[in-house]
């Protein structure tokens, strides 16, 4: 692959509401191209022996297997692509195994297109290192290149414990929630809980719509967009 052709993405997730979503964040990001995607492990295989790869964007939670399983068989078949991990699992032991397979970068749900961006672009400055090193400096700098310099920031003004707490409650709420009733439930204001709701939004993990029947401009309810009764 020559400097000027993007990098090549498959995206691997079983939820077809986060896949566009993730397919939308790669197409965002320059040098770099979704060429498909696969909701579970058989179709990214079959996928891969047909169309040339460069990195996949995987979900560790398919319907037909764990994302690492599918890394090392991929390994086994010849197949060389790196994997950027999408998961909500927090086992660190998962991470370890996952780095002998392949796995550059984690991501943990929900995320935002600014942290997947960001992982893009380092993973982009990482594949474009060709050539022999001067020496242990130029090695260190080259693998430096994937790791952030620090958590991966919410959009101003929001906190992961909080954005966690808002994450359960609309779980926990099939029939969905207002951010009046948020706020109540998690004890914020109802302009801080319509922030963080729209920010699960923009993840592609919330859907919002009107809610009519009453006097006046109808409310949004929101409701979470996966929950399969997994830990992702």
């Amino acid at each position: 692959m020559t400097p000027s052709e993007p990098i090549r993405v498959l995206v691997v997730e079983d939820d077809p509401v986060a896949a566009d979503a993730h397919v939308m964040y790669v197409g965002r990001v320059p040098g770099f191209v979704a060429v498909g995607t696969a909701h579970t492990g058989a179709q990214a295989r079959r996928m891969l022996d047909r169309t040339p790869v460069d990195l996949l964007l995987l979900d560790l939670h398919l319907p037909d297997g764990h994302g690492l399983h599918l890394a090392r068989s991929l390994r086994a078949a010849g197949h060389h692509a790196d994997v950027i991990a999408v998961t909500s699992a927090r086992d660190l032991a998962v991470v370890r195994e996952g780095v002998s397979l392949g796995v550059v970068q984690y991501v943990l749900k929900p995320f935002t297109f600014a942290t997947l961006r960001d992982r893009l672009v380092r993973y982009a400055e990482f594949h474009a290192a060709a050539g022999e090193a001067s020496g242990q400096d130029e090695v260190d700098r080259a693998l430096a290149t994937l790791r952030a310099p620090g958590p991966a920031a919410l959009p101003k003004g929001l906190s992961a414990p909080t954005l966690e707490r808002v994450t359960g409650a609309l779980r926990e709420a099939p029939e969905g929630l207002t951010a009046a009733a948020l706020a109540e439930a998690v004890g914020i204001s109802r302009i801080t809980a319509r922030r963080y709701l729209e920010h699960l939004v923009e993840a592609g993990r919330a859907g919002r719509s009107p809610l009519y029947g009453q006097v006046g401009r109808p409310e949004l309810v929101y409701r979470w967009l996966r929950d399969t009764g997994r830990t992702r």
